[in-house]
């Protein structure tokens, strides 16, 4: 008998692991930037012409994003679509500020590493560093995302004395400049707000956030929304989850410094990075 028991107890956690391993979905997250905290200047517009440029600023941060997921690791990648005509302002507007449509990146949970494939302006890059820590605040709010009961969490992200600093030194270069350029709102701290389902029990979500109990089904990062439109479970097909290769290897700080670089070299004396928009 106490053998039969030790039988059946193997098969048992081998049936657990071999689900555990074969456990696989995909989430399709939309996401939506508000215009509202930005500030458009510029001599030789109208407030109507300013307002269609918020308007197609917008329609260009609105981008779909796929999260192939498992256990312990997932692949974060917009879908790909079709550019804009050349010429067209949109392009200019997503390729200087909600940058390019080649990003794909792998994060493993267990190993609590990522690596994110990176296209600046043509040249790639393969960013390889230790996932962030998340320090979430649980909140006792819950509410219902289609058919999923939905927790509340938070990140709360204090300015810091070198935020304050970096502005105060591009208001000053601004203050004579005659072009059409762009402010943000005042400093403020910053509130990252989660909604997660224990329903899904792996701990990822969209862009690089983690360590939830559950998936996050929608996202409040600044004035920008991730909302989960669909969740397919336990898919047949091959999800291939796997790290990208391709692109120089650097750090993220390493990346961030290079991103800042080319950044610059598209500024004015006046430290303001110029649009061209067609009418």
């Amino acid at each position: 008998m106490t053998r039969l028991i030790i039988s059946l107890l193997v098969v048992f956690f081998t049936i657990l692991k071999s689900n555990a391993q074969n456990f696989q979905g995909k989430a399709i997250y939309s996401s939506k930037t508000q215009m509202g905290d930005l500030d458009i200047k510029s001599d030789g517009m109208s407030p109507e012409m300013l307002d269609q440029i918020k308007e197609k600023m917008a329609k260009a941060f609105e981008k779909t994003y796929v999260l192939n997921f498992n256990r312990f690791e997932s692949v974060y990648q917009e879908e790909e679509k079709l550019n804009a005509p050349s010429g067209s302002s949109s392009v200019n507007f997503v390729t200087v500020f909600s940058g390019s449509n080649r990003s794909k990146t792998y994060k493993n949970l267990k190993e609590k590493k990522y690596v994110s494939e990176e296209d600046i302006f043509g040249k790639e890059f393969l960013v390889m560093d230790s996932l962030p820590k998340m320090n979430w605040i649980m909140e006792g709010e819950q509410k219902k995302i289609g058919n999923y009961t939905c927790y509340k969490a938070k990140i709360i992200i204090p300015v810091t004395d070198e935020d304050r600093k970096e502005r105060e030194e591009l208001l000053n270069k601004q203050k004579s400049n005659k072009t059409a350029f762009i402010v943000s709102g005042d400093l403020k701290e910053q509130v990252i707000e989660a909604w997660y389902t224990l329903d899904i029990p792996v701990s990822n979500g969209p862009s690089k956030y983690w360590g939830l109990p559950g998936l996050i089904l929608e996202l409040h990062e600044n004035e920008t929304t991730y909302l989960c439109s669909k969740i397919v479970l336990n898919i047949e097909e091959d999800l291939k989850i796997k790290a990208p290769k391709s692109g120089k290897k650097v750090t993220q700080k390493e990346f961030d410094e290079i991103k800042e670089e080319r950044l610059k070299k598209m500024m004015n004396d006046d430290g303001v990075i110029e649009i061209s928009i067609d009418h």
